[in-house]
């Protein structure tokens, strides 16, 4: 009767790399799932001698017939992985049971389903092995070297002549951005990236593996071709793995060579816009992804057949994972795999860049598909690619680390963990923030302009005021003089008398008396049209609104002519500072009339001014009116300049807080731009945090 459960017979065993150490390996291939597994020594002399039928008999002879010295555990652990992976016959009840429940759990719900594999769809669309029986001997040419030599020299040849057409070069796809010139590109790029992937099947093909499927998947619904070229592991040699990970890229370089050299001697059209899309964007876009060992593209795989370390990802966060421990809590768990100090700390350097990167990554995809969806869709899988992506590999983390909460002790590591946890709990949790720091501008307390009502001349019927003169309340600063508006005043004045005039002899004359009460509403008429171009002609006649200093660009003198709206003089009062500040949709719940304002001149020669809010804005500004601020003229608000009406609209809710009480002895001269920092009330880090995320969720979600 049999003591040991049997391995399952379509299970094969191959020859392996041998490890970094020198130790051999064997690779024991699952056809059924499509999987490798890599074992040492001790398992391939066990697997060996499975019809031995008995643990202990097995350990014997292995003991007896090589040099290892095996125990009965190290069978114990063997036999668990194979049970652990399904790779014995299942023979018994608990078996099936254990079966069966591997594969409950393997299935998943339609909406994990959707949760799991929305970002990233494979659609396997062809079996290529017959292709390859047929096709791979036309292949082998690109497996000489001397092909790889005349790569190299069109390569060259194509730079020489692109060198010399350079400027065209670089100008060549602006020209064909219709729509036949987007098909050919389209094409262009197609072909590229099926030769890509034609590139790793051959070589897979070429080093005896069998590449099951080639298709598409969708990666955030954008088609991405792949081939599935798993058993390029049962390759013992090193040297053969990297030629099929680098294959399709490689594929694509001499592609690129010949289409730099077809773009100089190709006439203008889509076919020439296409060679230099594969001659430039194709390639470099391919090594981009491709090249990145980050994800599991070619650069992964590269990589990993470099370093001898299938499975790189999952053993360098295991290292990783063991470090940040170790660093934090000191649980002084053993290394999860012996290896060189030099190797771990590349592989610990390796996963804190790789979890960087996907940190960027996932991230960046979660915003293209939060942009992608109607908002609330769209923010609804934000949260789902943030939280699974990003959120549940830290919380599983955590609760890994806080279900060992007992194998705490107190020294060195907990010590400076505790410290600075502390110290980060302070930093983000007390509200010991306060004040908000808000771009503003500040200027004389009174100030007017005065402008050209009217296209007018200047005369010298009194003084011109100039720059710095001090003047009262209604001096004269200008006199102007307009022959139109003159003319229109006498012009309306002889008519005016006119009327009157008729008004007067009405009763005397029956042709003036059939016009009735009309004549005396023409006269009405007149005489509102008399006094409304007297009042304009007045208005030629500068005056003071105020006692001040007159500030003028102009060098004004008699009979200079003047446009209509032409700024000519300001008056500015002789005490006093107001101004403005502009804060954020977060910032302007935290400002209250009468909090203390300290406002730093952009000048360094004035020194820093005290001042109290006087009032706040609880509507945000339409348009800035402050063009000193604004982005578009240097300025720090991020402003847009509307094409049509010339005016500056803010980019996000900008809420206006009007500055006074300022005790300045004399005034600003002009306005001046700075930073005002406002007495708001006290806020921690998390709390701001807290609030701007429940303000997106209210404005995002439509609430």
């Amino acid at each position: 009767m049999s003591r040991l459960p049997p391995l399952r017979q379509e299970l094969s065993l191959m020859p392996g790399a041998a490890t970094p150490d020198g130790a051999p390996s064997w690779m024991l291939h699952d056809p059924a799932a499509n999987r490798f597994f890599q074992i040492g020594w001790p398992a391939f002399e066990m697997l060996s001698r499975w019809p031995l039928d008995d643990p202990e008999a097995i350990v014997a002879a292995v003991n007896a017939e090589t040099t290892l010295h095996l125990s009965i555990d190290d069978f114990e652990v063997l036999i668990k992985m194979l049970r652990h992976q399904h790779l014995l016959v299942a023979a018994s009840p608990a078996d099936t049971g254990r079966l069966a429940s591997a594969a409950a759990a393997g299935k998943l719900s339609h909406a994990m389903w959707l949760l799991k594999h929305y970002l990233m769809i494979r659609v396997p669309l062809w079996r290529p092995m017959p292709f390859l029986n047929r096709f791979a001997r036309y292949a082998e040419i690109a497996y000489r070297p001397a092909s790889w030599v005349v790569v190299a020299l069109v390569a060259l040849t194509g730079l020489v002549l692109v060198s010399r057409r350079w400027d065209e070069f670089i100008h060549t796809f602006h020209g064909y951005a219709d729509l036949r010139g987007l098909i050919a590109i389209g094409v262009a790029l197609g072909c590229a990236k099926v030769l890509h992937e034609f590139g790793h099947a051959f070589t897979a093909y070429r080093y005896g593996c069998r590449v099951p499927t080639m298709g598409v998947a969708l990666l955030v619904m954008v088609p991405v071709l792949y081939t599935d070229t798993t058993e390029a592991w049962k390759v013992p040699g090193r040297a053969e793995r990297l030629r099929i990970g680098a294959a399709g890229m490689l594929t694509e370089l001499a592609l690129a060579a010949f289409a730099t050299l077809a773009w100089s001697v190709l006439p203008d059209g889509p076919m020439r816009a296409g060679a230099f899309l594969l001659a430039t964007t194709t390639w470099i876009g391919t090594l981009t992804i491709n090249a990145s060992p980050f994800m599991r593209f070619d650069g992964y795989f590269l990589l990993s057949d470099w370093l001898d370390m299938p499975n790189l990802h999952d053993r360098a966060f295991a290292i990783g994972r063991w470090w940040v421990r170790e660093r934090l809590f000191g649980f002084d768990d053993p290394q999860p795999e012996p290896c060189a100090p030099g190797r771990r700390r590349f592989l610990i350097g390796f996963s804190f860049a790789t979890w960087l990167y996907r940190l960027v990554v996932f991230f960046s995809i979660a915003l293209v598909v939060y942009h992608t969806f109607f908002k609330a869709l769209g923010l609804m899988l934000f949260c789902v690619e943030f939280g699974w992506f990003i959120a549940r590999p830290i919380v599983r983390e955590v609760a890994a680390c806080w279900h060992r909460r007992g194998d705490l002790h107190w020294r060195r590591e907990t010590r400076r963990s505790a410290f600075v946890g502390a110290l980060l709990l302070g930093l983000f949790v007390l509200p010991w923030h306060g004040g908000v720091s808000a771009p503003a501008v500040l200027g004389p307390l009174r100030a007017q302009g005065l402008y050209v009502p009217e296209a007018a001349y200047m005369t010298s019927a009194a003084p011109i005021a100039r720059d710095g003169q001090r003047v009262h309340a209604g001096d004269v600063l200008a006199v102007l003089a307009s022959p139109d508006l003159t003319h229109r005043l006498q012009a309306g004045e002889a008519e005016e008398a006119l009327l009157r005039w008729q008004v007067e002899q009405q009763s005397f004359d029956n042709r003036l008396l059939d016009q009735g009460v009309a004549l005396r509403r023409r006269w009405e008429a007149a005489r509102e049209t008399v006094s409304g171009l007297t009042a304009q002609v007045a208005q030629l006649t500068l005056r003071a609104p105020f006692d001040g200093v007159v500030q003028t660009d102009e060098a004004l003198a008699p009979g200079t002519w003047l446009p209509r709206g032409a700024h000519l003089f300001d008056v500015v009062g002789p005490i006093g500072v107001k101004g403005e500040a502009f804060v954020g949709e977060d910032d302007a719940a935290r400002v209250e009339p009468g909090d203390r304002v300290s406002f730093v001149a952009s000048l360094p020669e004035l020194g820093a001014l005290h001042c109290r809010v006087t009032a706040v804005d609880r509507v945000n500004v339409a348009t800035l009116d402050a063009p000193s601020l604004a982005s578009v003229y240097g300025g720090p608000l991020p402003v847009q300049l509307q094409p049509n009406t010339h005016q500056l609209v803010p980019l996000t809710a900008t809420y206006r807080v009007r500055i006074g009480d300022c005790p300045a002895e004399q005034a600003w001269p002009r306005e001046i731009v700075g930073t005002a920092t406002i007495g708001g009330a006290r806020q921690s880090f998390a709390w701001r945090a807290l609030k701007r995320l429940a303000s997106i969720f209210e404005r995002e979600g439509g609430a």
